[in-house]
């Protein structure tokens, strides 16, 4: 079953009621057939590594992503991150870009970003498998209705966490999130096509760190 390859505790016990619903059920035998007849990404194993490596209490930031890379080896299960042997991206690498021209850190070589993850930064696509090479195309089939739910827990369930809206998609997230007790920052997608029209000088992994700091929660590296 889909919910299986869930194994965190945490996570399984928070979208337990979420699992029973007749849109699981149905997003179930969708991917079942995908994953049967066409290449998928990210491997099925790894379709719920972004909360398997980052429990909900472990939650300090989450950044939203849409859905996966569609070119084969380069979705792992966590948004904008790449297999640690896969050419970096452009979108991730105006992230490290970002990240040197705000914090003085040199860009990575390594597009992994798992050691963000176990920090506490949940990398969170909304949809959470693609067809190879066909961008969206899992789209409006019930993850939307899944991840729609996790922002919520997190946003219910716990204070003082950095929402990272990057582009006009993740942005229409923000209806689900409580602004009195949560940071949210936003600008254009890290996308090659907008970068230079907001991403670019918005300095979010400061800020993120600076809110953090101030409400005594432990920093993230973005080494």
């Amino acid at each position: 079953m889909l919910q299986d390859l869930l194994s965190e505790t945490s996570w399984k016990k928070a979208l337990y009621k979420e699992f029973r619903k007749e849109y699981f059920q149905n997003l179930y035998k969708f991917i079942s057939a995908e994953y049967f007849s066409s290449s998928i990404y990210p491997s099925w194993d790894n379709i719920f590594l972004a909360l398997n490596i980052c429990p909900l209490n472990k939650v300090k930031v989450v950044i939203l992503g849409q859905d996966p890379y569609h070119h084969p080896n380069q979705a792992t299960g966590l948004a904008f991150s790449v297999h640690s042997n896969s050419k970096i991206p452009p979108s991730l690498n105006n992230i490290f870009k970002e990240i040197e021209n705000d914090l003085g850190i040199a860009p990575n070589k390594n597009g992994n970003l798992s050691r963000w993850a176990r920090q506490g930064v949940l990398l969170l696509n909304t949809t959470l498998t693609v067809r190879e090479n066909k961008p969206t195309s899992h789209q409006n089939q019930g993850w939307e209705i899944l991840t729609d739910k996790i922002i919520k827990i997190i946003s219910e369930e716990k204070s003082n966490v950095v929402f990272i809206l990057w582009g006009k998609y993740a942005q229409t997230k923000r209806s689900l999130i409580n602004t009195n007790k949560h940071l949210i920052l936003e600008s254009n997608h890290p996308s090659p096509l907008s970068a230079y029209r907001g991403f670019f000088g918005s300095k979010h992994f400061s800020h993120t760190n600076i809110y953090l700091r101030q409400h005594k929660i432990e920093s993230i590296d973005w080494k």
